[in-house]
């Protein structure tokens, strides 16, 4: 069931029922995709109709930010919690690694694809990688070709929003794949290059602010989410 979220619709899943979820479209006819939304992408989709309406279209809209998950409780439609984008492609990896199923890389600078599939090849035995391609590309055409020789049947879109959510929901079909997974920059987290935050910062929520201590030039994009609780709080004064 979806929650709406200051107009983002949102499902309402704990981390294993959405990578249940991501399983079961990949054994489904036809071409699905999955959104990460965090404050960012609601208050980005607020401004931008067609960035908002590729959201929603999606197939599965993971609540990615804890800032969604306390905008949700301020509107009184509370999330059952975060299923963070990063967490949701490790599991399904596990999932895919015992199943056969083949993934594809694309995003991040040059080079940084390629480390990251050296990884998780390491970390999840018997998963096949069967492609990568940076995310410095101009044309579509060459990519989109590239992914279906491949034979992929998940790619990991690691373009930032709002451009890989609109590049899925314009390329994915003629991909072949059965699932694409919008991703931001997690390519850099698989490959090394950036490192996540330690367990306890986030469980407690705090991801952002040990992004923000470790690269304290983000302070200018950290300093609008708190405009979510804002907006959220106006929303549910006024009654919508």
């Amino acid at each position: 069931m979806k929650t709406d979220i200051l107009g983002v619709y949102i499902d309402d899943l704990i981390l294993e029922e959405a990578v249940d979820a991501g399983t079961a479209l990949l054994e489904e006819p036809g071409f699905h995709y999955v959104v990460t939304p965090n404050p960012e992408f609601i208050l980005s989709a607020r401004k931008d109709e067609s960035f908002r309406s590729v959201l929603n279209q999606a197939d599965l809209a993971l609540p990615d930010g804890i800032g969604v998950v306390y905008a949700a409780k301020i509107l009184g439609r509370p999330l059952k919690g975060r299923a963070p984008g990063v967490d949701f492609a490790q599991a399904l990896m596990a999932r895919m690694a015992q199943t056969g199923k083949s993934l594809y890389l694309l995003g991040a600078k040059p080079g940084v694809a390629e480390k990251a599939a050296e990884n998780l090849r390491m970390a999840h035995p018997g998963l096949k990688i069967c492609g990568t391609h940076d995310g410095y590309f101009t044309e579509d055409e060459p990519v989109v070709e590239a992914i279906r020789a491949s034979g992929a049947d998940v790619i990991f879109v690691c373009l930032g929003a709002p451009k890989q959510e609109l590049w899925m929901e314009k390329n994915g079909p003629q991909t072949g794949a059965r699932l694409t997974v919008g991703l931001g920059g997690c390519l850099d987290v698989f490959a090394g290059t950036v490192q996540r935050a330690p367990e306890g910062w986030q469980k407690a929520g705090l991801e952002w602010l040990y992004r923000l201590i470790k690269e304290p030039s983000r302070i200018g994009r950290m300093s609008r989410l708190p405009l979510i609780l804002v907006d959220a709080l106006g929303a549910r004064l006024g009654g919508k």
